[in-house]
């Protein structure tokens, strides 16, 4: 058994950013020595989410569009209450989606779909740095 840990930073432009990080998933496993295993990813913060997703514009607004329709921006949060920022429906958009992914590796690949993408989506108000962790363990 075998492990790698590396990390992904990725600069955010801001609220709906969703940012294809697929190959820099591949370029460590391929720094890796495993070739079956999986890949884990965490995104740290708790206001950005990772998932997959055909990575095409008509599909990136669609999701988008269902994250307001979850948790609209412009509805009440008591998070602004306690904070008095103007991120609540960030951190539940966030809640919903999760801050980690794992993914199957088999043969030193990356395991997708022909249309699957690993993505970051940012879901604060501002623009961010955003670190993921990736740990990578198997054979």
């Amino acid at each position: 058994m075998s492990t790698y840990v590396g990390e992904i930073v990725v600069r955010t432009r801001g609220e709906n950013d969703v940012v294809d990080i697929t190959d820099r998933v591949e370029d460590l496993i391929a720094k890796s020595d495993v070739k079956n295993g999986v890949a884990h990813l965490y995104v740290i913060g708790s206001t950005a989410a990772l998932t997959t997703i055909e990575y095409e514009p008509g599909l990136v607004e669609d999701l988008r569009a269902a994250m307001e329709r979850i948790a609209p921006k412009n509805a009440y949060y008591k998070h602004h209450e306690r904070w008095g920022d103007d991120n609540g429906h960030s951190h539940v958009r966030a809640s919903v989606i999760g801050p980690s992914l794992c993914l199957p590796i088999r043969s030193k690949q990356l395991v997708t779909g022909t249309w699957q993408q690993v993505v970051l989506i940012e879901l604060d108000t501002r623009a961010r740095e955003r670190k993921i962790l990736v740990t990578v363990t198997g054979d």
